[in-house]
This record gives C-alpha cells, sequence and structure tokens, in this order.
C-alpha cells in the first residue's frame, strides 16, 4: 500500500492524516514546528488555533453547526478534541486551546500508521501528496506551490484578536450573559454609553498602525475584518457589527446599553478572554491605550495583543476538482483554508474529505462523492467551480447548498430541515464510507 505524504500539522492536515491513518493507510506527515514557526504560530503542537478558540455555532439550524454534525458522523479526529476540551460559550462551541492541540498531537503521535517527520517541507515530494501547510506557508514550499499553480497569486490578511486576562477585568463595568439568554451565562460583556463609544470610535480610526507589506482595507477577507478597518466604514459600523447591544439586557438596569463589547473564554480556567471581533493590526501600544478606553478593560492586562499576517489561497476553480486534487497533476490534493474555504471547522472538513476519497482511491473503492445537500459536499464543489464571478473565500452557509424542494414557514424551520435532509444522506453514505473502515 502506497504512503501518502502530508504536509503541515494544522488543523486540515491533522484531520486529513487521522482519517487516512484509521483506514490502514500509511501516512508521512510532516510538520515543521517546533523547529520553525510562521509569525502566527506559536505553539508546538499539532492544530494550534491562532485566531479565535470558538469553532463557532453548535446548532442545526446554522450552516457551521451542520458541518460539525457531519463531521462528527465522519469521525473527526477534531471534534473528538474539540467536544473533550470544550469550554463556556453559550451556544457557540468553544475550545480550551492547549487541551485542544494537545489531544491531537498525542492522538496522531500514537498512532501506529502515522510517521512524524520534524522538518521545514521544501519541495513537493513524490507519490501521494496532500499540501495543508496553510496561508502562512513558508517561503520555501509557497515558491515550489507557486510552480504548481502559476496563476494562484491570490491573496489576503488575516488578523488576530487580543487576549487579556479575566482578572483585569473590571466587573463592575461588566456583566455576565450570553445573547438572547442562549445557553449559559459564558461571555463578559463590556457595556458603552454613547459618549464612550463615540469617544473609543474616534482614537480607533486614529491610531496607528503595524506596517504590514502590501497592506491595504481592500486586501482584507470580510470574515476576518481588523476592528480599526470596520470603523473607518462608518460611525455605526461597530455597533451593527461586534459591538451589536442586541439581545444583551443589562442585569444591573434592565435595559440594553449602547454597545457592548464581548469577552469569550480562552481556556478552561476561565482564566484568559479574548475579546470577541477584535481582530487587529494597530501596534501593540496603540492597542493598549485604544482597548483601554472601554471602561471594563481600563486596567485590563494585554497577555496577547492582535497581530496581522499574510494570508493565500488559490483560484481553486481554475485549479482544483471536487476531491480538492490538483486537475494537472491528480496525485497531488491541497487542503484547508488555502483552497478558499474559510474558517476552522470548513478547514477540518476539507481534510476530512481529502483524507476519505484518497483512502476510497487507494484501497481501490469508488469515491463517496459527497453531494451538495450535504454541507461538506457543497463546500467541495464550491471551490471546484461553483462560486460566480471573482472567486472568494467562503465560510459554510446554507446558500451554496441545494436547496428543499418545498416551502418551509420560518427560516430556523427551513435550515433545520436542510440539516435533517443532510445527515439523513450522510447515514445512506454511511455503508459506501464503511467499507473504507469507518
Amino acid at each position: 500500500m502506497e504512503t501518502v505524504t502530508v504536509l503541515g500539522a494544522g488543523l486540515a492536515g491533522s484531520e486529513c492524516a487521522w482519517q487516512l491513518a484509521k483506514r490502514g493507510i500509511k501516512v508521512r506527515l510532516i510538520e515543521m514546528k517546533p523547529e520553525k514557526y510562521t509569525p502566527a504560530h506559536k505553539a508546538a503542537g499539532f492544530a494550534e488555533l491562532v485566531c479565535s478558540n470558538s469553532l463557532r455555532s453548535d446548532e442545526l439550524c446554522n450552516a457551521v453547526g451542520l458541518l460539525k454534525a457531519e463531521m462528527r458522523k465522519m469521525g473527526s479526529l477534531i471534534m473528538e478534541s474539540a467536544d473533550a476540551n470544550r469550554v463556556a460559550a453559550g451556544g457557540a462551541l468553544a475550545v480550551d486551546r492547549e487541551g485542544f492541540s494537545e489531544y491531537i498531537t498525542r492522538a496522531l503521535k500514537e498512532h501506529e500508521n502515522v510517521e512524524l517527520i520534524t522538518a521545514e517541507a521544501d519541495k513537493i515530494p513524490e507519490g501521494e501528496v496532500v499540501i495543508a501547510t496553510g496561508p502562512l506557508s513558508s517561503d520555501a514550499i509557497a515558491a515550489e506551490i507557486e510552480k504548481l499553480c502559476p496563476d494562484s497569486d491570490l491573496h489576503f490578511y488575516d488578523a488576530v484578536a487580543p487576549i487579556v486576562t479575566l482578572e483585569s477585568v473590571d466587573m463592575d463595568n461588566a456583566f455576565f450573559a450570553s445573547r438572547y439568554d442562549k445557553g449559559t451565562a459564558d461571555y463578559v460583556n463590556c457595556p458603552m454609553t454613547k459618549e464612550e463609544y463615540l469617544a473609543f470610535v474616534t482614537e480607533l480610526v486614529r491610531a496607528k498602525e503595524a506596517e504590514v507589506h502590501g497592506f491595504d482595507d481592500g486586501g482584507v477577507f470580510e470574515g476576518c475584518m481588523p476592528v480599526e478597518v470596520m470603523a473607518r466604514r462608518g460611525e455605526d459600523t461597530l455597533r451593527y457589527g461586534p459591538l451589536k447591544p442586541v439581545g444583551l439586557r443589562d442585569p444591573r438596569t434592565g435595559r440594553d446599553n449602547y454597545a457592548v463589547v464581548q469577552l469569550r473564554r480562552d481556556n478552561a480556567e476561565g482564566t484568559l478572554y479574548n475579546i470577541v471581533g477584535f481582530q487587529t493590526h494597530l501596534t501593540f501600544g496603540e492597542q493598549k491605550r485604544v482597548f483601554s478606553m472601554i471602561p471594563a478593560l481600563r486596567n485590563a492586562e494585554f497577555v496577547r495583543y492582535g497581530v496581522m499576517h499574510r494570508n493565500t489561497y488559490l483560484n481553486s476553480p481554475q485549479l482544483l476538482d471536487r476531491y480538492y486534487r490538483l486537475r494537472r497533476d491528480p496525485r497531488i490534493r491541497f487542503a484547508g483554508q488555502m483552497t478558499g474555504v474559510e474558517g476552522y471547522v470548513e478547514s477540518c472538513a476539507s481534510g476530512a474529505l481529502v483524507g476519505i476519497e484518497t483512502a476510497a482511491q487507494l484501497l481501490g473503492l469508488p469515491p463517496v462523492d459527497f453531494p451538495q445537500e450535504t454541507a461538506i459536499g457543497a463546500l467541495s464543489l464550491y471551490i471546484s467551480g461553483g462560486s460566480v464571478g471573482d472567486f472568494q473565500p467562503m465560510n459554510i452557509n446554507f446558500g451554496i447548498i441545494t436547496p428543499l424542494d418545498h416551502r418551509v414557514r420560518g427560516k430556523r424551520n427551513k435550515n433545520a430541515e436542510i440539516s435533517a435532509r443532510s445527515l439523513q444522506i450522510l447515514d445512506g453514505l454511511k455503508q459506501k464510507i464503511g467499507r473504507a473502515h469507518v
């Protein structure tokens, strides 16, 4: 049986390696950490979460909730770890970063079918290979990818939110709650009056930004927009975005506030919280100055400031098929955010599909061909040719999933029925997938 080389042990690479290994396929997993790090990575373990610690909604009326349910049905290692390392986050699935990474790292290191090589990949290996080096691929492998894909010079930039200690938050100016009281009261909510909000926005717009080569507002993906870029779009933009006060009634007054900054738990102990939606590329000094204008964060201790980093992706509709294979050389597959799937869970899903379909091929089985009625299939079909106009990274959403053939009253009811249909389809595929030892 041929060994599959997987480049990169991030979310997609780890999931892909797991799906291959548990089907009896030998995997050579090449990861450059801890010998070398990208500008955004800090920890030595696999599947490091460099931005938020949230895998977003767990509800089936939400498309990412459906995608996670599909992943669980496929025996996802990422989802297994996420469920084992869950921290309170209302209706969302958030995890303890360290525990999450340690769980995945241990599982792969201990699997008999996984050979781990700690080294920087500087060329595309011979044989079956999965490139999951991510949007921050090292210069050496990025140059090799560019040779494979001369037209894939698309790029955008990602931003990472700061983290503060809970003990440094002024709870006299904050309260615990989840929006619309969903789940438990897991978020620290930091209200602002109109005067405080307007002063904050004024200084945010004026604040000095760190120099990032080639950065401009138009090069930022909408799903990870720096908070200062949002502020430049208009006085009320933040109030209709991450500082939205709706559904967060202040227990001290019984009323909604003018604006609310939310903090979400970042570790299991509940000692660290990230500032939700505050991705930024302000200088560290300006982050401290401006974010401390939020009343509850006047004396906040920042254990990590926000950073900006390069984030590249392929022109996948021109380059990849529905199995994430390079059309011009099908032995080479890609997985993860580089393909244009945006988000943690979406990246994992691409890795899972690549692992399942590659294993089926090597075992002499027919492809699974996840249909567009499923979230995982809709993503693969979107990146391989389902986009219209200029290709842009895409989070999973019900808009790319095949609609129902009948009307259902209410958006939540419709979405729940789409999810039920998808999971039923996956149950029907289980026999087909099961022949590859799921």
